[in-house]
């Protein structure tokens, strides 16, 4: 290892993901191990996602990180995990470009820096700590030349947070709880690529980009002491849908999909109203937009959105195909539109292209939508300014990705500082 002061730095992208059969439950909270199997679908990284820079060099003094640009402790345990276990995997450098050689041996002295950034509200149910902790993995695993596979380094980023092993895939990801007490079983595994089914479109309505009352490491622990639901959830219920649920991805079959993705969403739901004291994650909001999905699948005959809710009362729906889509925007819009002074540029985010096929291109068409016909008794009027705070529109997507734009590092590749 060369003694002058040089940084070495790597940047990665990591998406969000958003459970459709819900992990709720641990059987080892160290390791963070879950009570049953759980299936995701993977966000497009262009509307969701963290970018992490990850830096080392000789001139630092101790592991540092920024997270959305405010420094914060790294003492935690599912921190010193990840790095313990990324550290103890650690292979030689030997960047010639730079001049730069790391022996396997040196990683155990040299110190990092490490920013990251969402660009989505951290801790209000968009699994903010998923893409977090996966780009943490992610990029260590590049900056440190470690010879692993995706499934092997999501059992690293398990032990940061237990969804996180799930986003280091694209597309249709399933978190396999393994059998064995050292958690090595308890990886991510893909079912199929982001492209495998790319009708689907998914809109997340933003309720509350608020911090959740009770976080999910607590309420977790909550459900698996008092939660009878809960234990019969895991060893009856989830087995059942975790493979019905493969089936409907494989073979593209919403109406299974759906079925199994909104009844899971439900119990999920249940199960946190089933523990003690009882937790409540949606809001009347949440049940309003359910009840309006749910009108309208039945009086279509055959469905066209999913609903499905994580800890928190944001939504996110899964429409069948673009069209469906188009349809299901001007319905939340009618029930939920934009205060009179927000930009609907800003009120629908994302892919907001979608907009122009609505024939909503400014606020004021949002006035002129008409109820959406197939829903007869009213759910709610034009009144209910404020109760979203913005929307999301996205799709599946692919999974981590280096970024080689230097400009678009976090981190000064002079100092290793905040930029």
């Amino acid at each position: 290892m060369a003694s002058e002061k040089w940084v070495f730095m790597v940047t990665a992208q990591t998406p969000t993901n958003i459970a459709v059969i819900k992990y709720w439950g641990k059987r080892d909270e160290v390791r963070i191990l879950p009570v049953n199997d759980s299936i995701s679908v993977t966000l497009d990284p262009d509307h969701l996602c963290t970018v992490t820079t990850v830096a080392v060099s000789p001139a630092f003094d101790r592991d540092r990180m920024w997270l959305n640009g405010k420094e914060i402790s790294l003492s935690g345990s599912r921190y010193q995990n990840c790095l313990r276990e990324i550290r103890s995997r650690a292979g030689d450098v030997d960047d010639k470009e730079k001049g730069i050689k790391i022996g396997k041996k040196d990683w155990e002295k040299l110190h990092l820096h490490i920013a990251s950034h969402n660009n989505f509200p951290t801790a209000a149910g968009l699994a903010s700590s998923a893409a977090g902790f996966a780009c943490l993995v992610f990029s260590l695993a590049k900056l440190m030349n470690v010879d692993e596979d995706a499934s092997h380094l999501s059992a690293i980023a398990r032990q940061g947070s237990g969804s996180a092993c799930r986003s280091l895939f694209g597309g249709f990801v399933k978190w396999e709880m393994g059998s064995k007490d050292d958690g090595s079983d308890s990886v991510a595994v893909q079912l199929a690529d982001e492209k495998h089914w790319d009708d689907l479109v998914i809109i997340i309505a933003v309720v509350s980009s608020q911090q959740k009352e009770t976080s999910s490491t607590s309420g977790m622990r909550e459900s698996v002491g008092t939660s009878l639901l809960l234990q019969h959830r895991a060893k009856k219920v989830v087995p059942k849908r975790i493979l019905q649920m493969e089936e409907a991805i494989k073979n593209r079959d919403f109406a299974s999909f759906t079925q199994l993705t909104c009844t899971d969403s439900n119990q999920f739901h249940a199960v946190c109203l089933d523990t003690s004291p009882p937790i409540f994650y949606m809001n009347d909001t949440s049940h309003r937009i359910i009840s309006l999905v749910e009108k309208w699948n039945r009086s279509e005959g055959t469905p066209q959105v999913a609903y499905t809710f994580d800890a928190g009362p944001n939504a996110v729906l899964i429409a069948r195909n673009r069209k469906v889509a188009v349809q299901l925007l001007q319905g939340l819009l009618y029930y939920f539109p934009p205060k009179s002074d927000t930009d609907l540029k800003s009120y629908v985010v994302g892919d907001n292209s979608i907009l122009k096929e609505a024939g909503l291109d400014e606020a004021s068409g949002v006035e002129n939508l008409q109820p959406p016909p197939e829903i007869k008794d009213n759910i709610g009027t034009q009144d209910q300014k404020g109760e979203v705070s913005y929307f999301i529109c996205t799709r599946p997507g692919k999974g981590p990705i280096v970024i080689h734009d230097q400009t678009q590092a976090l981190l000064d590749p002079e100092t290793g500082l905040p930029k």
